[in-house]
């Protein structure tokens, strides 16, 4: 049976912290025979991500059912570039709180933190977000009732959340341990050099 991942694209997404899931789980697949799909998805067909690059997704999120997916992978992104406004939206805090009450991974990267903490489902439990610019978005994060751990990734039950773009593989290779093992992990992450 397959494994279903929805890697969530809000406008103004980080393209490094988008492309992870991506090549994880491809190498995953192609190279290792794991049956791992990840399905893109944005409220609008095209989703510019930070610094103005296009991505056409395959899905909108008008087109999801929660029943379908295994996962849900979200990129943190830039304010400047619009993240915000529709990481924030309703439609998409929604779509959040039904993972999480089906028990399903949630995992972001960054600032993909905030949306899950507005959702209100990290509530009385440990995550991390960004944690330079003297913390203003871990400061962010804690206003959400969340217990704010200053590490590089944070996991509590069915969620991970990280600090930086540097965790982007790392947080990746976690997603994978959760679907696959520990050890069906580690092969995908020698073959990839790390």
């Amino acid at each position: 049976m397959s494994t279903n991942i929805l890697l969530f694209l809000a406008k103004g997404f980080e393209t490094m912290e988008f492309s992870v899931f991506v090549d994880v789980i491809g190498w995953a697949r192609n190279d290792y025979g794991h049956d791992i799909n990840v399905t893109t998805c944005g409220f609008t067909k095209q989703v510019n991500s930070t610094f103005n690059v296009p991505v056409i997704v395959d899905k909108t999120i008008d087109e999801i059912s929660t029943a379908d997916y295994d996962a849900l992978a979200i990129p943190g992104g830039f304010e400047e570039f619009g993240f915000y406004e529709e990481a924030y939206d309703p439609k998409f805090l929604d779509l959040i709180r039904e993972f999480d009450n089906k028990n399903k991974i949630i995992t972001t990267i960054c600032v993909g933190a905030l949306p899950v903490g507005k959702s209100g489902v990290l509530k009385n439990r440990k995550a991390t977000t960004y944690h330079l610019k003297d913390g203003i978005r871990q400061d962010q994060l804690a206003k959400f009732d969340v217990n704010v751990i200053n590490q590089p990734i944070v996991v509590d039950e069915n969620i991970i959340t990280s600090y930086c773009p540097q965790t982007a593989a790392d947080v990746a290779f976690k997603l994978l341990e959760m679907l696959t093992s520990y050890d069906e992990m580690k092969i995908v992450k020698t073959a990839m050099g790390w």
